[in-house]
């Protein structure tokens, strides 16, 4: 089995990787202006979707941009996240150089899509194929590939701990190799429960004080999360943004989700926006929370929420998630003020970080390599894949991490 790596190695995004040239497990594009895609776009006999997240989805399309029509198969809830992701992106970037498919590529991923659920073995290009749960969104995907002689595990992105939205990944498929997501390792999660406590006395206090916190969150995970967390603690919230759509679609998906009633009680709770007659301008009058995109401040209604409280002191802005170098999420934590609509403005409302990650830290990354001790392990995505991988030889794993462009032979 021979594993080329088109993107996401010793990086976190762009996630693309070749398995004996037929095979494409995800094909993701690299947050940033400009957007980045994998170094190269083949031509598989099929394609494997670990989940519905932009790094690893967002350039699927491209690959049907040629006469080729290999089939995508994922599970229910990645495909249908993959195309709101494809539509939002022709939204943003149709017909510029920061998208690399059109309006007929995204039609044509619909007519070659084949869905499956967990532990469901499927044949594909001459492998067979199996999804487990990743533990990381609703629909995310360990998935096991075995060529009769190799049991490849592409791990995908993955969490060990329990999310309100899903349960922590339990699954441990026998395989003889491991391509191990390296998003957290050198981080320890502070303990969900203290993270969650800390965010709601942040916002409840604001609000008190006669604020308003704006919440940057991904659409697809991180706006759920958020809005399970506030329904919980009965705080007043309004969402915005792609989130919307993600939040009904993951109502038809009751089997994907942790608590299908508790996600429709806070779907409930949410005050939806349409953006109609100043909407938005009222709202941030008012002392809410609003869960917003983008989680990274690249865009979305975050870009009319921030600048719209940004004068205030009183205000607040709480970073949910992984804000990549470059951004304008990164810029603000880092600096105090960030980039809107071409224009740099200071920040005088408050803006804090919070981790809600959907990825294992390093004891969960350890913890779920500990049951493949005799596999070889090649560590991706993640920005320290090298030093995790030194320590993991030190510790008697076979262990490396192949940079992007490089060729492992299993």
């Amino acid at each position: 089995m021979k594993v080329q790596f088109l993107g996401g190695a010793r990086e976190v995004g762009r996630s693309a990787v070749l398995v004996d040239d037929s095979l494409l497990l995800d094909f993701g594009l690299l947050t940033g202006t400009p957007m980045r895609t994998p170094v190269e776009t083949p031509s598989p006999d099929a394609v494997v979707v670990s989940h519905g997240h932009l790094d690893h989805a967002g350039a699927v399309p491209a690959l049907l941009s040629g006469r080729e029509r290999p089939p995508v198969h994922w599970t229910p809830p990645t495909r249908e996240l993959a195309l709101t992701l494809a539509r939002d992106t022709l939204k943003l970037h149709g017909g510029t150089l920061q998208c690399p498919f059109t309006e007929t590529d995204v039609q044509r991923v619909t007519q070659v899509s084949r869905t499956h659920g967990y532990r469901e073995s499927f044949e594909v290009a001459g492998y067979e194929v199996t999804f487990f749960d990743a533990g990381h969104i609703p629909g995310s995907a360990h998935v096991l590939v075995d060529d009769g002689e190799t049991r490849l595990l592409y791990t995908g992105d993955f969490h060990v701990d329990d999310q309100r939205l899903v349960p922590g990944t339990t699954a441990r498929p026998e395989a003889d190799v491991v391509l191990c997501e390296s998003t957290y390792y050198g981080v320890e999660h502070d303990p969900r429960s203290d993270v969650e406590s800390r965010f709601v006395e942040s916002v409840e206090g604001t609000l008190w004080e006669g604020g308003t916190v704006v919440v940057p969150a991904f659409a697809i995970g991180r706006t759920q999360e958020m809005l399970l967390v506030c329904d919980a603690h009965d705080v007043p919230c309004y969402v915005d943004g792609m989130g919307k759509d993600v939040t009904r679609m993951l109502g038809h998906h009751p089997e994907f989700v942790r608590d299908a009633d508790a996600l429709q009680r806070a779907t409930s709770h949410a005050r939806f926006v349409d953006g109609r007659d100043g909407q938005r301008e009222r709202i941030t009058q008012q002392r809410a929370a609003i869960v917003t995109t983008s989680g990274m401040l690249s865009g979305g209604p975050a870009m009319t929420y921030v600048p719209a409280i940004a004068g205030n002191p009183t205000n607040k802005v709480t970073m949910t998630g992984y804000q990549v170098e470059g951004t304008p999420g990164r810029d603000l934590l880092e600096t105090g003020s960030a980039e809107f609509d071409g224009r740099r403005m200071p920040v005088s409302a408050r803006v804090e970080q919070y981790d809600f990650s959907a990825h294992a830290d390093e004891a969960g990354l350890r913890a779920f390599l500990d049951d493949y001790r005799d596999a070889r392990i090649l560590v991706n995505h993640g920005d320290r894949c090298e030093e995790f991988a030194i320590d993991l030889e030190a510790e008697g794993y076979d262990a490396s991490a192949p940079a992007v462009g490089g060729v492992v032979t299993l």
